[in-house]
């Protein structure tokens, strides 16, 4: 068996069941330690399919400032998880219903590192032909070479000419918005987290002990 292939399927399985044992742990504070786990090893999937941002994001929102933030929460709400004999029918039928609709369109989806996705048949020429000057022969899978893109400011797309570095190119021109917010998304958990973690009032401590 594919060593890479043996370790998602690895990684896939425990991320199962950490989310699983995080959603049937009556302790909460193990709930969220397990919800902690479960984001880790979700950035450490992302960074075995190679999308480094996403792992970057996964690690520093989801197992960094929401495991810090639900952690200050448990200190005003306590560690048990209330009984409750309470189940909502309907929703547990739209949630498995939602659950097939996504894994039947992810049939549908290219095989990861398919040359002939289109992915790598029209978009990544495009940003290589627009990036690097003389693009190698390209193999048989992959088609013909792209063409470099026309030069000057009036080019089409032409975003990135200017930039050296392909992958540099892409985050800060491609995808400008997409990095653009995601850095708003860190820095606005980082100044939520300051504000949570600031110390209280000795006067509101007191009425929230109260």
């Amino acid at each position: 068996m594919d060593p890479v292939l043996l370790l998602d399927v690895i990684l896939l399985l425990l991320a199962v069941a950490a989310a699983f044992t995080a959603i049937t742990l009556r302790n909460l504070l193990g709930s969220v330690m397990m919800m902690g786990i479960y984001s880790l090893l979700l950035a450490v999937i992302w960074a075995d399919l190679f999308a480094m941002d996403v792992s970057i994001t996964e690690a520093s929102i989801g197992a960094g400032a929401s495991t810090i933030l639900l952690l200050m929460a448990l200190t005003r709400t306590g560690t048990r998880e209330r009984k409750s004999g309470d189940h909502s029918l309907p929703a547990l039928i739209v949630v498995v219903l939602t659950g097939l609709v996504l894994i039947q369109g992810t049939s549908e989806l290219p095989r990861f590192g398919d040359p002939e996705a289109p992915a790598h048949r029209h978009v990544a020429p495009q940003y290589l032909a627009q990036q690097v000057p003389k693009v190698a022969p390209p193999s048989e899978a992959m088609g013909p070479a792209p063409q470099p893109a026309p030069v000057g400011e009036d080019a089409p797309g032409n975003f990135g000419h200017h930039v050296p570095n392909t992958v540099t190119a892409v985050l800060a021109a491609y995808r400008g918005y997409d990095t653009m917010f995601e850095t708003v998304v860190i820095f606005s958990a980082g100044m939520c987290l300051l504000l949570l973690l600031r110390p209280l009032p000795r006067k509101q401590e007191e009425s929230i002990d109260e």
